[in-house]
């Protein structure tokens, strides 16, 4: 018998499941003996319901996510007891199937058509239930059944996300809040970009907003127990806590957040284009434009309700934000309450006078009276129109409105449709509009509308002590537009049902993304051509893309339907194109005040939401008691991506996956390169293969100097320099100090120039797009002939064009003596790519030669191992170094992370005679100075 108490989606259910738990709950329970308060509470912990598995596993396909999550429960009391099941689901998610299981019971889920009648009451009870977390907004699955006493229910639950690109990066989310410690917890997330991963990092646990939360000991990186493993186009990250890693984070089992971040390799300016059965997909995020100078009015709610942390924080971001405004840019501030209070009469551009005096306007704005939306709308407005209008602007620009507010409307126009059809009217299309709402109390509907019909974006903050970071996050996303007026043309004879191809604005770090079908499977290519803006010129972009038939098996990632109906199971493009449709009919659904029209616009999102199993405002979730048998239930639609991507990858490639072999072994710490390296103190080791002779020599030099260590700006186009950091130096020690190298720099210029700054905490990569990859995590990443590989905790390595290499190695201390420090060693291994003209503390001597021109009588002519001194004995020689004299003696050194130790002839004085010049030759300007004291650099690379 079953009772289900209703889904806090507001889904309707099964009237006889009700029908039949309502007689189960009527049970009424005997008066008994009165119990003593401690054997209550010990007996209502025994009884409560235990999770005995929380399981949640996600597959990624060119950045679709496909997830099913799974949680066995158990009632452990003497009695009946409801359970209540319950899951945060992103936003943008659509839930494609439920399913329980209680006892040898299977109901499962079916979409069905909402009655109409039903639509209002339904949509209240969604946005009650809708918790939105700022920009990561999200929704609660909740259910809840009565079981049997010592029974067990699983609950099975699947939803479908396209992937937003923001800043840069996508986000996979899922929500790992089980609220209690759980025996077998596993999160899985496969994921697979055919054009490749250029950057891929977990982030620590997020759990901004519940109380009880808490973070593990170290929240820098990864959460405990998570592993990665990837190559060049599929992943594969795990996170299994134990109990008692679970119990360090969160006692409650409210875990957060557990966020995959990453982005993929972008080599056309087109952008790319995957085909797939009859359907493709065109991601297009163009890189390298100058951006648009910014028309941007920043409107502010300076009313009573925003006294205190909401109007403290806004302030404070505003003052950060106008500090980020481009010289080219143009602004102005409003506060409204009652009254509409501008700062200045007309735009003004944007210099340090400007900035300071818009921070002063700002810092005295105060709150009270009562909020006039419409009013504030309608100045801001008419400030950019007239500046539009009255300025002969020669370069293109994008007009922006940034409306912040905590309320509703209730001074002035009140009406919510004739805010927006007045607003609707005086931007004309020319001016997009992006909304944040702050708090409960906030028409987040109006200000939703607000931003769809005046292409711009929307946002809600529930916490107010977070206002300031997200609309410094908010405005991060808008800050850098690089194109307007965005069209993308297919041959209409060739596709047909395509997605959305107009576009007002393209911000840095967002994407574009069109799908749609193509008329002929068997064609070769398919033409697209792109029209845009950009600054003082139209941009043209035409291009014919190969499109080869492509197929795919049964049983990929994304099948909407059992198997085994007779019906072909559709592939994660066609499921792509079909969610993306669904959402672009459902904002127009919302924009739209016709009737009509929102009826036809209805009924297309309904149709595909039936077809594809996607629950929509207007569809509802029933469910069925199922014949199905148990063991049968992994093959039916949303326990797909519960299988793993060896399918989906069988499918693509046409052959099995092997996911250990197939994965790229990260760089083990023990490894055995060139002897020619910089480590310690700083230690510099210089090898001679030829004539099997090491020599070394040490440079006692300045924190904060910039050594060079590589110049071959001129041929190959590579420069790398190092940074001193200081420590005091050991007691009774000879030195004064210590120096170790805390930066690593390395300058690419050929065939395109990259930069690459590298810290014993993180990597950050620079050609064209910005790449932050944590030295805590095992990642390669690699484009226009640049890859740099990092080993978790051991070392960075970076490959250019095949033919040169250097590791670095990483040194960290847990608990550092005074005169330790985190550092970084530099290690060549290999130089083949280097030329003859290759300079540099290190560099100038991989061409050469050494050999030994007078030695002292008591050494032996072996000059691989002669025999050491007696103790007190510092015999000294004298080896030839590029035509130099240079004395030296026989010394040890250990290399490797001190693992191996090897002899060398010892230059003293800071390699006097042995190096070119004097140490102070070799002191950089800035980190990625590639000019020379030697005549063979022109120039200081920025």
């Amino acid at each position: 018998m079953l009772l289900l108490l209703g889904l806090c989606l507001g889904l309707p259910l099964c009237a006889g499941s009700l029908g039949e738990a309502r007689s189960w709950g009527d049970t009424s329970e005997p008066v008994g003996v009165r119990v003593p308060r401690q054997l209550r509470l010990l007996q209502r912990l025994k009884a409560k319901p235990l999770m005995t598995e929380f399981s949640v596993k996600s597959t990624i396909i060119s950045r679709y996510a496909f997830t099913t999550v799974s949680c066995r429960m158990l009632n452990r009391a003497s009695e009946d007891q409801e359970i209540v099941f319950q899951m945060q689901i992103p936003a943008a998610a659509f839930i494609t199937n439920f399913t329980m299981l209680v006892g040898d019971k299977v109901y499962q889920g079916e979409i069905t058509e909402k009655a109409k009648k039903n639509g209002d009451k339904v949509k209240e009870k969604r946005n009650k239930t809708t918790e939105d977390n700022g920009e990561k907004g999200t929704e609660t699955f909740r259910a809840s059944v009565v079981i049997p006493s010592k029974d067990k229910a699983v609950f099975l639950l699947s939803y479908e996300e396209l992937l937003q690109r923001r800043l840069g990066k996508y986000e996979h989310i899922i929500s790992v809040r089980p609220q209690q410690l759980v025996g077998r917890l596993t999160v899985e997330v496969n994921l697979l970009e055919r054009s490749g991963l250029a950057s891929l990092e977990v982030l620590p646990l997020h759990n901004s907003r519940q109380k009880g939360s808490g973070r593990g000991e170290d929240d820098s990186g990864p959460p405990p127990s998570t592993v990665v493993n990837q190559n060049e186009t599929f992943a594969q990250v795990t996170f299994k806590p134990t109990v008692v890693q679970q119990a360090k984070i969160a006692q409650n089992g409210i875990l957060g957040d557990f966020i995959l971040r990453y982005d993929v390799n972008r080599d056309k300016s087109i952008g790319d284009i995957q085909v797939l059965n009859g359907y493709f997909v065109h991601y297009f995020a163009p890189k390298d434009l100058p951006p648009l100078p910014k028309n941007v009015v920043f409107v502010l709610d300076s009313s009573a309700s925003m006294v205190g942390t909401k109007l403290r924080q806004t302030k404070d971001a505003l003052f950060t934000i106008l500090h980020d405004l481009r010289p080219q840019d143009h602004f102005n501030v409003i506060g409204f309450s009652n009254r509409i209070k501008v700062w200045k009469d007309h735009l003004v551009s944007v210099t340090p006078d400007s900035v300071r005096d818009g921070k002063v306007y700002i810092h005295h704005m105060s709150p009270t009276g009562g909020t006039d939306i419409n009013g504030a709308l309608q100045r801001a407005i008419r400030l950019l129109n007239n500046y539009v209008a009255h300025n002969d602007i020669e370069d293109r620009s994008v007009s922006l409105i940034i409306f912040l507010t905590d309320g509703k409307p209730t001074v002035g126009e009140t009406n919510t449709l004739k805010i927006l059809n007045n607003t609707k009217e005086a931007t004309r299309g020319q001016i997009c509009i992006f909304t944040i709402g702050i708090g409960d109390d906030v028409d987040f509907k109006l200000l939703e509308k607000l931003s769809l019909e005046n292409c711009g974006l929307t946002r809600r903050v529930h916490d107010e002590d977070d206002a300031g970071s997200q609309l410094i996050g908010f405005y991060d996303e808008i800050r850098t537009p690089l194109l307007s007026d965005i069209r993308i043309d297919y041959p209409p004879s060739l596709v047909e049902h395509a997605t959305r191809t107009l576009f007002p604005n393209y911000f840095n770090g967002s994407e574009i993304i069109i799908a749609g079908k193509l008329v002929d499977r068997k064609m070769d290519q398919l033409h697209v051509e792109v029209t845009a803006s950009n600054s003082k010129k139209f941009v043209i972009l035409k291009t014919d893309v190969p499109v080869g038939p492509h197929k795919v098996g049964n049983g990929v990632t994304g099948s909407s339907r059992p198997k085994g109906d007779g019906k072909e199971d559709p592939n994660h493009l066609e499921r792509l194109w079909s969610h993306l449709t669904t959402k672009e009919l459902l904002s127009s659904w919302l924009q739209s005040d016709d009737e009509r029209e929102k009826e036809q616009l209805r009924q297309k999102a309904l149709a595909l939401a039936m077809n594809y199993s996607f629950l929509i405002p207007f569809t509802s979730l029933k469910l069925k008691k199922s014949a199905q048998p148990m063991e049968k239930l992994e093959d039916t639609h949303g326990m797909s991506a519960a299988i793993g991507p060896e399918t989906v990858m069988q499918s693509l490639r046409g052959a099995p996956l092997q996911p250990g072999p197939a994965l790229k072994e990260p760089y083990t710490p023990r490894i055995k390169i060139s002897k020619t390296s910089v480590d310690g103190d700083p230690h510099f080791v210089v090898d001679f293969p030829l004539s099997q002779l090491t020599v070394c020599f040490n440079i006692d030099g300045e924190p904060g100097d910039i050594l060079r260590l590589v110049s071959d700006h001129m041929d190959s186009g590579v420069t790398v320099n190092g940074e001193l950091i200081g420590a005091p130096a050991p007691a009774n020690g000879h030195k004064k100090q210590r120096t170790y190298f805390r930066t690593i720099t390395i300058l690419v210029n050929k065939p395109e120039r990259s930069y690459l700054e590298i810290t014993p905490s993180r990597v950050i990569l620079d050609g064209g797009d910005r790449l932050v990859l944590p030295c805590n995590q095992s990642v390669v990443v690699g484009s226009r002939g640049l890859e740099v590989s990092v080993s978790a905790n051991a070392n960075v390595t970076v490959t250019i064009q095949g033919t040169i290499a250097f590791v670095i190695l990483i040194h960290l201390y847990k608990k550092p003596a005074p005169y330790q420090r985190d550092h970084l060693g530099f290690y060549i291994s290999n130089s083949k790519g280097l030329s003859g003209n290759c300079h540099g503390l290190l560099g100038q001597f991989l061409n050469q030669d050494a050999r030994v021109a007078e030695e002292p009588a008591r050494l032996s002519k072996n000059l691989t191992s002669p025999p050491f001194p007696k103790a007190g004995e510092r015999p000294e020689t004298v080896l030839k170094v590029k035509g130099h004299q240079v004395p030296v003696v026989w010394k040890q050194r250990k290399i490797y992370n001190g693992e191996e130790q090897i002899d060398c002839w010892f230059a003293r004085n800071n390699a006097d005679k042995l190096i070119d010049g004097k140490y102070k030759d070799y002191l950089a300007a800035h980190p990625f100075d590639s000019e020379t004291a030697f005549g063979l650099g022109t120039s200081r690379a920025l």
